[in-house]
């Protein structure tokens, strides 16, 4: 009874049961966005960076000696200041008595000088009656002469007595502002003593280096009389200002930079804190993001960057057939958001696609994603991530 029920057993579970055949999978299409290629006209804009620098900057140093009288509230850190305003006083009432002295050594000496003139006359009218001797006129000619040196010697220490008064008082050079103070009410200071630093307001610059690749698009002024380039400034580090400061380089430096073989330009930025214009201040130290307008090239075909693949690789679409074809091009140009070629390098009845795709052989028959679902794509992604960015 065992033996027959294995054998039953293993008669049921023998038998093969029947597989249905799966369904054949229907092919599968690539999809992809595409954009017409047109030839036009395209103006390059040359984007580099610099660090706003006072083009003219000083250290305000005492030439006398004294104690520190008063300070001009202007001189402090910040502070404006105008051409010739008082910003510090050393105490004067040496340089006062100094002036008096050299006046009276002044009026001494002019007055030995009549004498010995007189002298002299004297000696010349006797000297023709022979009742004084050669000897005697030589001698009061000497006396006139050292006399005049007496006064040209007491005339120049009058000038630098009055010289050094005029210096205890510090007046400003420029209209500028003060960057630092370093002295205070009642301090002794000597010459040579570093009061401030202080820098001009009327306009400032900026170096901003330009790359060999990008000199060819621009014509930048290399002499005096050579017009200025307009250029445009943005803050480089709040992405989201959208202030823009207007300036003009104005010159280039001679020589090129030893490790990067830049050229720097010098750009000038009129009224950068906006005293007189009231717009938004360009401080000094600024990093900044310049755009500077070059070259028109024309008869060109301008590729948004994100569709060129390993840096000359493109993929278009045969309009007609739907098919994709792998295409190598040359740029003349570049930036982060195109790359520029010549209208010639993509033959016609082309479209450009702009879908990343990791497999691209050539013939493929593809299936073109019309523009409005593309838009909805792009909607429902950013809402996508606007919700997440709410989530978290």
């Amino acid at each position: 009874m065992i033996l027959a029920g294995g054998w039953l057993g293993y008669a049921l579970l023998s038998v093969e049961v029947e597989k249905k055949e799966a369904p054949e999978a229907p092919p599968r299409v690539l999809r992809t966005r595409v954009q017409d290629l047109d030839v036009t006209d395209y103006q390059v804009t040359v984007q580099t960076h610099g660090i706003v620098q006072a083009h003219n900057q000083v250290s305000l140093a005492a030439e006398v000696s004294g104690v520190v009288t008063k300070v001009n509230p202007a001189f402090e850190p910040g502070a404006y200041f105008a051409e010739g305003e008082l910003l510090v006083e050393i105490d004067s009432r040496n340089y006062v008595a100094a002036v008096e002295m050299a006046k009276s050594r002044l009026l001494a000496a002019k007055s030995a000088l009549q004498l010995a003139k007189l002298n002299e006359e004297r000696k010349l009218r006797l000297i023709k009656s022979n009742a004084v001797s050669q000897a005697e006129v030589d001698a009061a000619s000497a006396t006139r002469e050292q006399a005049q040196a007496d006064v040209t010697l007491a005339e120049s220490q009058l000038k630098q007595a009055e010289l050094d008064l005029q210096r205890t008082k510090v007046t400003a050079p420029f209209d500028g502002r003060v960057q630092t103070k370093m002295i205070g009410l009642g301090q002794m200071v000597s010459p040579n003593t570093t009061l401030g630093e202080i820098f001009a307001v009327d306009f400032a610059e900026v170096r901003l280096p330009i790359s060999g690749r990008q000199r060819r698009y621009l014509s930048l002024p290399e002499f005096a009389d050579d017009p200025p380039v307009a250029v445009e400034l943005r803050d480089a580090i709040n992405d989201a200002s959208e202030t823009v400061w207007h300036g003009q380089i104005v010159r280039t430096e001679g020589v090129l930079d030893e490790d990067s073989r830049d050229l720097f330009a010098i750009a000038r930025i009129d009224d950068p804190f906006g005293r007189a214009s009231g717009d938004a201040p360009l401080r000094i130290g600024q990093p900044v993001a310049a755009a500077i307008a070059g070259a028109v090239l024309t008869d060109v075909i301008a590729l948004p960057r994100n569709a060129v693949r390993q840096l000359d690789s493109i993929v278009l679409v045969d309009r007609q057939e739907l098919t994709l074809q792998p295409w190598t091009v040359e740029a003349v140009w570049s930036d982060a958001n195109y790359v520029v070629v010549p209208g010639g390098a993509i033959p016609g009845g082309m479209m450009l696609s702009t879908t990343p795709l990791s497999y691209v052989p050539t013939g493929t028959k593809v299936e073109i994603i019309p523009e409005a679902v593309a838009q909805a794509s792009i909607a429902d992604a950013a809402v996508d991530d606007d919700t997440e960015s709410a989530t978290q």
